[in-house]
């Protein structure tokens, strides 16, 4: 059988075109569609309408804002550095895009005549690309606060620096696991490697470790601090309008896109059908994979409509305590113990033993635990105030016959 780096060797230059073209219109479309859907659901939690004015029920409501903001005046702040304030909403919505290249979205399928898949290149290491994308993207946000000539935008673009920084090391640390698991980096070997099991089965703490740190690497409630509302107006894009405000518009739900589709292939099997459903992989001649792929994605969306409703905004300093005392730790740990297992499991040890260690590995953790907890009831217990016998001289206090 043909791997899939052989068969998109094969295909010819406009078929790549084409498939380019497909993808990109799917993450406008997509777009449009997950701004309406967040809007629904958000003011179904909060017992709200939502949008119901343009179209059957506000279901054109995202393609009257986005023609609305076209037709708005483009305004440059005189303090900004043009050229800068133009190139960055460019670079911040042209990285999203990128990453969807090493994407895979389906299994073997017909397409004008040519078997294919639906991914537009297949390369070693294809998720070290979606990472490198999504960390230029920050770039977009950084020179967009420095470009700006005012000070909100300047400390948004700052955050954020840092937030992708703190949040990108975690998350490249919970995909080390799944490249032990899978002995690859490429998307469609690792999708490949989860036919039977599913990483988010089998590697269950690297997805939680990695699901959180998606939703802190798109400045997303409850981790958008580098637009912060209440401290700084809008963030880095302040002062940006028009189309120029569109583009990171664009940018911002293309990334939520990027993160839940790489989630869907590392840890939910990609375009991979529900355990005990594969038979529905061949239908459609290979395309309904594409529908269990996007449902999945769908899936991930979802958590971050529901965390954007139902969580208040961190503060700043705990958001980066979170990241660097918490997940890089708890990622680094993990690794350790993943790899030991591997080991064990190579050399040939028994399940015993390798149920052994695991069952020791959880021991030391509920130890280590019970401890941190025991040390945090100690230090919250004050130590009582002796006010008769004060450590210090102080005058004698006057009576009320003396007083009178």
């Amino acid at each position: 059988m043909n791997s899939v780096a052989e068969l998109i060797g094969k295909d010819p230059g406009w078929l790549t075109t084409v498939k380019g073209v497909l993808v990109f219109a799917l993450c406008v479309v997509a777009t449009l569609i997950t701004i309406l859907a967040e809007r629904k659901v958000v003011s179904w939690m909060q017992m709200r309408v939502g949008p119901n004015r343009t179209g059957w029920k506000g279901s054109l409501q995202s393609l009257a804002d986005g023609v609305k903001l076209a037709l708005k005046e483009d305004l440059i702040p005189k303090a900004a550095d043009r050229i800068v304030f133009v190139i960055a909403p460019v670079i911040s919505v042209t990285t999203c895009f990128m990453a969807f290249a090493v994407i895979p979205m389906s299994g073997k399928v017909k397409l004008f005549g040519h078997t294919t898949v639906m991914q537009l290149t297949d390369i070693p290491v294809g998720v070290l690309y979606v990472l490198a994308a999504a960390s230029v993207g920050v770039y977009g946000i950084v020179l967009a606060g420095w470009s700006s000539g005012s000070t909100y935008p300047l400390l948004g673009g700052l955050r954020s620096s840092a937030q992708v920084i703190s949040y990108e090391v975690a998350m490249g640390l919970s995909l080390v696991a799944v490249f032990i698991y899978s002995g690859s980096m490429s998307t469609a070997d690792i999708v490949s490697a989860q036919n039977k099991w599913w990483f988010a089965v089998t590697l269950f703490p690297s997805f939680v470790i990695y699901t959180i740190s998606m939703v802190g690497e798109t400045n997303r409630a409850p981790f958008d601090l580098a637009e912060a509302e209440g401290e700084l107006v809008g963030g880095f894009h302040t002062e940006y309008s028009s189309l120029k405000f569109a583009l990171f518009f664009l940018g911002e739900y293309i990334n939520i896109a990027t993160v839940s589709a790489l989630a869907t292939t590392l840890f939910f099997g990609g375009y991979h059908a529900l355990p005990g459903l594969g038979f529905t992989n061949a239908w459609l001649g290979g395309w309904f994979g594409m529908v269990w792929f996007f449902a999945k994605v769908c899936f991930f969306f979802n958590i971050f409509v529901w965390v954007r409703a139902t969580l208040p905004r961190i503060r700043y300093d705990q958001f980066m305590k979170f990241g660097w005392k918490v997940l890089i730790p708890s990622s680094l740990i993990w690794i350790i113990v993943v790899a030991t297992l591997r080991a064990l499991s190579a050399n040939g040890a028994s399940r015993f033993v390798i149920a052994g260690f695991a069952g020791g590995v959880v021991l030391v953790i509920m130890a280590l635990s019970s401890a941190w907890d025991k040390a945090k009831e100690k230090a919250k217990i004050q130590p009582e105030f002796d006010v008769a016998a004060p450590s210090f001289p102080v005058p004698k206090m006057p009576t009320s016959k003396e007083v009178n």
